[in-house]
């Protein structure tokens, strides 16, 4: 049974956030390594108070937008997940 990817971080204000997800992907060798994503989403409720999320921001969500993003940025620069380095392969 595969297991389902887990959330490694996840930063948010209001009903915006920013999930950071650890990925582990084959290179060409056969070699696992690890890369790291980004996801972006606003939650609200729908007509039948249902919660339901979208990637659609509206003008007011922007800077919520903005300073998750940064927040994500910063905890993957400090913690060493930065892509512009040889990602680190998994023994």
């Amino acid at each position: 049974m595969e297991e389902k990817n887990q959330p490694e971080k996840k930063f948010s204000t209001g009903a915006i956030s920013a999930t950071v997800w650890k990925n582990v992907r084959t290179d060409k060798e056969g070699k696992a390594y690890e890369t790291r994503t980004v996801s972006l989403q606003r939650r609200y409720t729908d007509k039948t108070g249902q919660w339901q999320s979208t990637n659609s921001l509206r003008l007011n969500d922007l800077p919520k937008a903005a300073l998750v993003i940064e927040e994500a940025y910063r905890y993957l620069v400090l913690n060493g997940h930065d892509e512009t380095k040889t990602q680190e392969v998994i023994a």
